[in-house]
């Protein structure tokens, strides 16, 4: 049988659509689609995709069985090591992870395994009604901090095992980054709330307004009966550049803006934090996030610029992210480094100076760092501008925990279990690594939950 050499092409929005509402973009798979993709997989005996999966997920038994179309069994292969197959197969960079392992792509592209998992999921979430079964309860208590995708994850994984868990969320919806980071277009939030509630059904307790730190310090969790904690608080502190004129009305953090769009609905008319009603947006970076925030930027009605010191090819976002960006209407301009903000008499920002920039012999790491042009100075006009240039852990746990090593740049240092350096505290996500993908979030979820799991049988 010959072997279709190019994935099946994701049915999306047409563009021009898309780039006026919050629907989501990527339609999904059909039946017929994904069963025809399915067959592409060699279902290979050393299964080099597995070793690419951070959460090592079965994936040539998962589409094996979508071949069979044994859809629901092929939910419980991915759900036997991921608690957010709805999430991951949306928002994982697949393609430098498993589908970089794949043997067909070796000559053709590679199976579409991330498109295939949300294919799955989606099929699992429309068609099953059946609830969870409760698991006996084992006596312990553990604590999660954060309920982001790598707290989410230990949460689900200890609940499993008969942990009586606890997340503690410091906004008012659970999800962390998948709900106020991700925009609707790229996730769905009835998505999160599914995945949410499935840790509900397994009994895991969630308490919003939290504030670890603040509300509640880690030694008093401790004193609360929490035998293990695990800190999951993810990487929220934004960067700046420390360029005079950022704290001009209209300067924002990609952060903050996406927060308000996506968690706080500044999209939906009377809204009770609303977004400015900008008509030329400057964003600056080139990451993932640089990308949601234009696009969320777009749909809001404004012209879109991102602004980038390197060229198109170091972007670091996915290129189907660029992709999307470009076909909507949202202008690049490569080179380019932003020197200073100007305001008008109302202390609004209205213009940005930049100097253009070209890349040096690359340095020992082999990447080359941009240089400005001498006397190339000029300037965008802009009413708002979104800083986009990577968050750090927020500095709160830290500061008021005592025996936690961390790092000169605020990430908590751990060792290969997800262990800090105080007994019985685990941490694992973006407040380790800093600002990284959600697969590898649940990654460090799931090893902490083993972890935490061990120690307590230890105790028993």
């Amino acid at each position: 049988m010959s072997i279709n050499p190019k994935k099946h092409e994701m049915p999306t929005q047409d563009a021009k659509i898309r780039a006026t509402n919050f629907k989501e973009v990527a339609l999904g798979y059909t039946k017929e689609i994904a069963v025809a993709e399915a067959e592409r997989c060699l279902n290979c005996k050393n299964m080099p995709c597995v070793n690419g999966c951070p959460v090592n997920i079965n994936i040539p038994k998962f589409i094996q069985l979508i071949k069979k179309h044994n859809f629901e069994g092929a939910y419980q292969t991915i759900s036997q090591d991921s608690s957010l197959p709805a999430v991951c197969g949306r928002v994982c960079p697949q393609e430098t992870q498993c589908e970089s392992k794949c043997t067909l792509g070796i000559r053709f592209e590679p199976v579409a395994i991330g498109r295939l998992e949300r294919f799955v999921a989606d099929w699992h979430n429309q068609n099953q009604t059946e609830k969870q079964e409760l698991p006996s309860k084992n006596g312990h208590r553990v604590a999660v901090v954060g309920s982001g995708p790598s707290g989410l994850t230990c949460a689900g994984d200890l609940a499993k095992k008969g942990y009586s868990v606890t997340i503690f969320e410091a906004l008012h919806t659970a999800g962390g980054v998948l709900v106020y980071g991700i925009p609707e277009f790229r996730l769905p939030k009835t998505i999160v709330a599914k995945e949410v509630e499935a840790l509900k059904e397994l009994g895991v307790q969630i308490q919003t307004n939290v504030v670890i730190g603040k509300t509640l310090t880690i030694d008093e969790l401790f004193e609360e009966g929490y035998e293990a904690i695990f800190i999951g608080s993810g990487a929220g502190l934004p960067k700046f550049m420390n360029i005079k004129g950022e704290s001009l009305k209209g300067v924002l953090s990609a952060n903050e803006f996406l927060t308000r769009v996506n968690l706080m609905k500044a999209y939906q008319n009377g809204s009770a934090t609303p977004v400015q009603n900008a008509k030329h947006v400057v964003v600056v970076g080139g990451g993932n996030v640089a990308m949601d925030a234009a696009r969320c930027a777009k749909r809001l009605g404004a012209e879109v610029t991102i602004v980038y010191r390197r060229t198109e090819k170091e972007l670091p976002a996915r290129k189907e992210e660029v992709e999307h960006a470009k076909e909507e209407g949202i202008q690049f301009r490569f080179l380019t480094n932003p020197t200073e903000l100007f305001g008008d008499d109302n202390g609004f920002v209205c213009q940005m100076n930049c100097q253009r920039m070209e890349l040096s012999t690359p340095d020992a790491s082999g990447r080359a760092r941009p240089v400005p042009v001498e006397n190339s100075d000029f300037t965008i006009d802009t009413d708002c501008v979104i800083m986009s240039l990577g968050t750090s852990p927020n500095p709160l746990i830290r500061n008021t925990t005592s025996g936690l090593n961390v790092e000169k740049w605020g990430g908590i240092i751990v060792d290969e279990d997800g262990l800090t350096s105080r007994k019985g505290v685990y941490a694992g996500g973006d407040a380790v690594t800093g600002a990284a993908t959600v697969i590898l979030a649940m990654g460090a979820g799931k090893t902490a939950a083993a972890s935490i799991d061990e120690y307590l049988r230890k105790k028993d």
